[in-house]
């Protein structure tokens, strides 16, 4: 059976935004003096800090990717993955083998920029953008859904990203879309089917075209793409889901002001703007905080825990998490949204992509590459699909195993076979096996991912759902 419990994270604001008064005896039990006077910030720090996570991991992400360092690439500029990610990759985690990506961060402060995506001729292309507070302005899934794309792959067209406030003529043709953050981030996933494959995706690759509306007009000089690894995240300090989380009360704060004046929240939020104004946080301003460190250090500790946690209205089924209709638009479910950007960076929404993740076998124990498992899906229980399914092995922290016999991922993409029956069997060991598709796994406990491309409603609605992994 699904679940599909609804929690809203507005129920824990609502009893933090009390934090203090008499109604706080019915959120809690009742606090000692010095609780009762500093509870207020322990409250207001996690519950901010759930508010303003995804903005500080997008503008730490950005920062560690745009400029002109190795790895690095200006604003308005693509950056192309050249190959499938290597043995024992983890930045970001759970790395596909199913697409080569192209990826970048826009600024839109002062004019719009243009995206132009050529004809893929059939093959399988994925391109999104997201603001700031990582909700999905833009994607190519609803062109799928609404059967307007190509039988797997997409048409030409251009979209002009516009900012706030701004007035003009675009290119004709282009589709407008408006850009409530001053900064957003593009990525384009071409299909790949193997090595052998990689010519045609880079062809597809060099037609792609951001640029300025000045540049795309001819006015003004264009920039050089770059080449290399298109993910550009990782800094010197890890990744930047390491790096935010290593910073202190302080350190976030300070980061999540000075990226408010040009991204503000989406949706406008006066209540959440309060709460920071009451921890002394005000938009562009130095920060100052309340002088209680022991109320900081616990309400971060609270708000990190919270990131961390599964909300609630995850869709969940035999040992399965994946997200449902809300993600890529999240409103005020911040619990939700903070949780999407820390565990899937990056995430589309319901009709874009669907990541499913599974820790233990049918029994409850721990998956484990050492053992042999089989998924079955039913013939009328395949992964329900516009474009195409996969599976992949990780290790229990989302690396491709170097301890693996072959970099594999299984699905349709690569004619998975079926039964007789229309049945399809996934047979997961370290060990080869002669019989269903096999699927390589390490030899250690380890994490199975189910990617559906472009899904079909069923996939987020909860009238689907992936089969047990069951031991043998």
């Amino acid at each position: 059976m699904i679940k599909n419990r609804r929690e809203l994270f507005s129920l824990h604001w609502t009893c933090a935004s009390f934090a203090g008064l008499a109604f706080l005896a019915g959120c809690a039990s009742a606090p000692s003096a010095t609780q009762q006077s500093t509870g207020w910030i322990k409250d207001e720090v996690a519950d901010s800090y759930v508010f303003g996570y995804p903005l500080v991991l997008m503008s730490t992400a950005r920062d560690a990717a745009v400029g002109t360092d190795p790895g690095q690439a200006p604003f308005n500029t693509l950056r192309h993955a050249q190959a499938l990610p290597p043995i024992g990759a983890a930045n970001p985690p759970q790395p596909s083998l199913d697409t080569l990506d192209s990826t970048g961060w826009l600024d839109i402060g002062d004019e719009p920029v243009i995206l132009s995506l050529p004809d893929s001729h059939g093959r399988y292309v994925d391109a999104r953008v997201l603001d700031m507070w990582t909700n999905v302005v833009w994607s190519t899934g609803p062109q799928f859904a609404a059967g307007t794309a190509g039988a797997r792959g997409l048409r030409a067209q251009t979209i002009a990203f516009v900012g706030p406030g701004w007035k003009g003529e675009l290119p004709k043709g282009a589709k407008r879309v408006d850009v409530p953050t001053r900064n957003a981030w593009v990525s384009v996933r071409i299909q790949s089917n193997g090595a052998r494959d990689l010519t045609a995706v880079r062809k597809l690759q060099r037609a792609i075209r951001v640029a300025p509306l000045s540049v795309y007009e001819g006015d003004a000089a264009p920039a050089v793409p770059p080449r290399g690894n298109a993910s550009g995240i990782a800094g010197a300090n890890g990744t930047p889901a390491q790096q935010v989380a290593a910073l202190d009360a302080s350190g976030f704060f300070s980061r999540l002001a000075d990226a408010l004046p040009d991204n503000p929240p989406t949706p406008a939020d006066p209540h959440a703007l309060k709460f920071l104004a009451d921890l002394g946080v005000t938009p562009g301003d130095p920060v100052k905080l309340p002088k209680e460190p022991e109320a900081l250090a616990a309400g971060l500790a609270d708000g990190r825990e919270r990131v961390a946690t599964p909300p609630s209205n995850l869709l969940s089924a035999n040992g399965w998490n994946w997200f449902g209709d809300g993600v890529g638009n999240y409103g005020p479910d911040y619990a939700l949204r903070a949780y999407a950007a820390s565990t899937q960076p990056g995430i589309g929404t319901r009709d874009d992509e669907v990541r499913a993740v599974v820790t233990q076998d049918s029994d409850g124990n721990m998956l484990n590459g050492a053992n042999r498992y089989v998924i079955h899906f039913a013939a009328n229980q395949l992964p329900p699909v516009h474009g195409f399914w996969s599976i992949t092995a990780y290790t229990k922290d989302g690396a491709l195993s170097e301890n693996a016999p072959a970099r594999l991922a299984v699905g349709d993409r690569n004619g998975a076979r079926r039964n007789r029956d229309g049945s399809l069997d996934v047979v997961v060991s370290s060990t080869r096996s002669r019989t269903g598709n096999w699927l390589p796994a390490p030899r250690a406990d380890m994490q199975l991912v189910l990617r559906l491309y472009a899904p079909k409603p069923q996939a987020t609605d909860g009238s689907w759902q992936p089969p047990p992994v069951v031991r043998q």
